[in-house]
């Protein structure tokens, strides 16, 4: 794999929190970053500030869900810059519901098929399309990496999630699975799972709800996104050379403290 001053990066969910401080954490080390949304309005600025942070930018318009969509977007990474070294696989979205709200001994609501569709369709699929359109790539070029976003939730569940917890739980099946796989071709597939975290998500949610998540975090604090930023930066490094097939939990001990 190239060194990271000039290694070949595909982001997904780029557009905001965790996966606009990935892209601009890659361009920061001087590497190729093209990044992945549906978000055109946020999107396309990005691709100028990852250029002035030290790398190269690209933005495209990706829907994760539609595989076409997938396909195209790798083939013009491919065409602009020959290869693909890394792939991060962060984007997500959420649909929560509790599986059956009961009230007054009857149900009120239940999780509805095109909330589960959804999610699963973007978090887990998604990154089975993503995976699978640039393995091929990573193979030609000598080996690269894989990198995949999950939660701690997808580790020990949470409630009103059972959509979002299955496509996250699902994401940690797939990472060992595709450890063992590719490993022979020197593509390093790993994890990471983060705690509460500062995006966009978060700051919609009520003071006591943070206080909350604050009280129940060791560290004290809420996550910011260049941690997870930080993380997979360091899987991607040589220095992570001989970890594959790991979820690796950022998320400041909340696990502990639960």
């Amino acid at each position: 794999m190239s060194g990271p001053r000039d290694r070949v990066v595909i982001v997904t969910g780029a557009a905001a929190g965790i996966g606009r401080a990935t892209a601009l954490r890659f361009a920061a080390e001087g590497s190729r970053v093209a990044a992945f949304d549906v978000d055109e309005a946020k999107g396309r600025p990005l691709a100028a500030e990852l250029d002035g942070a030290g790398g190269q930018g690209h933005f495209a318009r990706v829907d994760v869900a539609d595989a076409r969509s997938v396909e195209a977007g790798v083939a013009g990474v491919v065409e602009r810059w020959g290869r693909i070294d890394v792939l991060v696989n962060n984007a997500g979205i959420l649909r929560d519901a509790q599986l059956v709200k009961w009230k007054d001994a009857q149900a009120v609501s239940t999780l509805s098929d095109e909330a589960w569709d959804a999610v699963l369709s973007v978090n887990l699929k998604g990154m089975f399309h993503c995976t699978r359109a640039v393995v091929p790539h990573l193979i030609r070029g000598g080996g690269g990496v894989v990198l995949n976003a999950s939660s701690v939730v997808g580790l020990y569940g949470n409630f009103g999630q059972t959509n979002y917890v299955a496509s996250k739980a699902g994401v940690i099946g797939m990472t060992r699975t595709w450890a063992r796989e590719l490993g022979r071709y020197r593509i390093r597939v790993n994890a990471v799972a983060p705690g509460f975290v500062a995006t966009e998500i978060l700051r919609g949610m009520p003071q006591k709800v943070l206080d909350a998540m604050v009280e129940h975090t060791p560290l004290g604090r809420i996550g910011q996104p260049q941690d997870i930023a930080n993380a997979y930066a360091w899987l991607a490094s040589d220095e992570a050379s001989f970890v594959t097939g790991h979820c690796l939990s950022v998320d400041g001990g909340v696990v502990v403290g639960t």
